[in-house]
């Protein structure tokens, strides 16, 4: 990594708090509950003790960063709707008027739409602009999506965004995505980080007939041939076979990260970027929270490799950042648990124990 931002950030992020996530066990297991009666959620909460580095989990302020960029693929004929649509839901969102924007405001989150590269050029009122190639990549079956120096512009432009939002106090965040063809750059991302081939990874995205996912999948197939990316370079793949929300969110992660904030992942897009992020930082890893299960064939792979499970599987797969918000409300019922629930002790009742006896059973 050359650039000196960049690289500063991957050194100074840290491992897990082991102390503060043993803590949050702990005090689980002494409310007055049955033990992991909250399953998911109380292994949510003790991730998050570990990114903060203390068992006194707050998260009253929360942000949605959703990274907008198109992607010269979609001239391959893989994408049912034109790219004229990436620039109308990026309006919508700048107007606080999208689905992410009406959930989140729900879920009390604030939504920060970034441009890293969108095909229009167009100020936007509310739309940050940290725009990295005006356009959009370039199609990637031709020859690399962007050249090096893109892609770590777009990782710094996601690195600075996590920072924006932590230097204005948010303590949980969220990625989202806007741009249209983007589930085939990260189904050829997919495919080249974990050895798979465009069947199992590429799926119908926003419903393609069974013709565009031929196309779809030959488009993936061709990328792959034509730019050979290296499975052991995260950056190699994002610049050839990826797009700039994926570099984005892939900086993005690695910001909250280097923040100390959790941050929840969406669907099989903001996956593979934060499968990236892993891959260039494995203590990344401590951030990540999986909201939702995806829809796309390549999310659940993509999970599965970071090792995390999701706490809502409802068949999303609107994008933006939709399934992270709707994960937020669960943390927020789980954290009220946590921190306001009487314990055993309190309550004056024998704890539940791990080896299911009961209190007459004694010690044998």
């Amino acid at each position: 990594m050359r650039d000196t931002f960049i690289q500063a950030r991957l050194d100074g992020i840290t491992p897990p708090d082991g102390a503060a996530m043993e803590a949050a066990r702990r005090h689980w297991d002494a409310i007055a509950k049955p033990l992991h009666g909250l399953g998911r959620l109380e292994d949510m909460v003790v991730r998050i003790a570990g990114a903060v580095e203390t068992p006194e989990v707050r998260l009253d302020r929360k942000g949605v960063a959703v990274f907008c960029a198109d992607n010269g693929v979609v001239a391959e004929g893989v994408t049912q709707t034109g790219q004229e649509v990436t620039l109308a839901v990026a309006r919508s969102m700048a107007a606080g008027q999208s689905s992410v924007c009406r959930m989140a405001r729900v879920a009390g989150a604030e939504v920060l739409p970034v441009d890293v590269g969108m095909l229009a050029l167009e100020a936007i009122p509310g739309l940050r602009a940290r725009v990295v190639m005006e356009g959009g990549t370039r199609n990637m079956t031709k020859g690399p999506a962007m050249d090096r120096a893109a892609g770590e512009a777009a990782l710094r432009a996601g690195m600075e965004t996590a920072e924006e939002l932590a230097g204005r106090g948010m303590q949980l965040l969220a990625a989202g995505e806007m741009g249209i063809g983007n589930t085939t750059t990260t189904a050829a991302v997919a495919a080249a980080l974990l050895g798979r081939s465009p069947e199992e990874t590429v799926g119908r995205g926003a419903g393609l007939s069974d013709g565009g996912l031929v196309r779809k999948r030959r488009a993936v197939a061709a990328a792959l041939a034509v730019n050979q990316p290296d499975p052991t370079d995260p950056m190699d793949v994002l610049c050839k076979v990826g797009g700039l929300d994926i570099a984005a969110m892939t900086g993005f992660y690695l910001g909250c990260a280097f923040q100390k904030l959790p941050v929840l992942l969406d669907g099989a897009i903001s996956c593979a970027a934060a499968l990236c992020a892993v891959r260039l930082c494995p203590w990344a890893e401590k951030s990540l929270l999986a909201s939702h299960r995806p829809a796309e064939p390549c999310g659940q792979l993509l999970l599965d490799a970071l090792g995390l499970e999701p706490v809502l599987d409802a068949g999303l797969r609107l994008g933006e950042g939709t399934g992270a918000a709707a994960a937020m409300p669960l943390l927020d019922m789980a954290l009220s648990v946590y921190g306001e629930m009487h314990t055993f002790g309190g309550l004056g009742i024998p704890a539940y124990r791990a080896d299911g006896r009961s209190p007459e059973e004694g010690e044998l």
